[in-house]
């Protein structure tokens, strides 16, 4: 049983490292635009217009705090869930034991990987990558 939540929270730790890395891309609208030149081609157009503000001076930045709260709760809630469904099997003490030790361990990493993960960038960064798309003819609906 203990190993079973040790593979579950390896998995877990494994995922949410993984997702930390990542930084804030625009959300495209499905459109002509993107129809037409394909997926390949709006990520091309999406680094060109990140790489052109950028060399404005405007950065992405981050909301740290903000992040690292949505981190700590997402990793809170998963982390007892994966925790007590690999509990299952030891019954209720089980279940209760593997809720609260993926609880814990996913409102860590949650946090760790939440201050980390920009979901939003600044938004004067973000205006400026989504008029560079729009004039390029993307839609953008968002950010993530």
């Amino acid at each position: 049983m203990v190993n079973r939540l040790w593979h579950w929270c390896v998995v877990y730790v494994l995922l949410i490292s993984l997702t930390a890395c990542a930084g804030p891309q625009p959300i495209l609208r499905s459109n002509k635009q993107l129809h037409l030149y394909g997926k390949q081609m709006a990520r091309q157009e999406i680094q060109s217009c990140r790489k052109k503000v950028e060399e404005t001076g405007l950065q992405p930045g981050v909301h740290q705090s903000a992040n690292a709260a949505t981190g700590a709760i997402l990793g809170l809630t998963l982390g007892g869930a994966v925790g007590a469904s690999a509990g299952i099997i030891g019954g209720l003490p089980g279940v209760t034991i593997g809720a609260a030790a993926g609880s814990g361990l996913g409102l860590v990493v949650g946090l760790l990987g939440g201050t980390f993960k920009p979901l939003e960038p600044e938004p004067p960064y973000a205006d400026a990558v989504t008029s560079c798309l729009k004039e390029k003819g993307y839609e953008v609906s968002g950010w993530e």
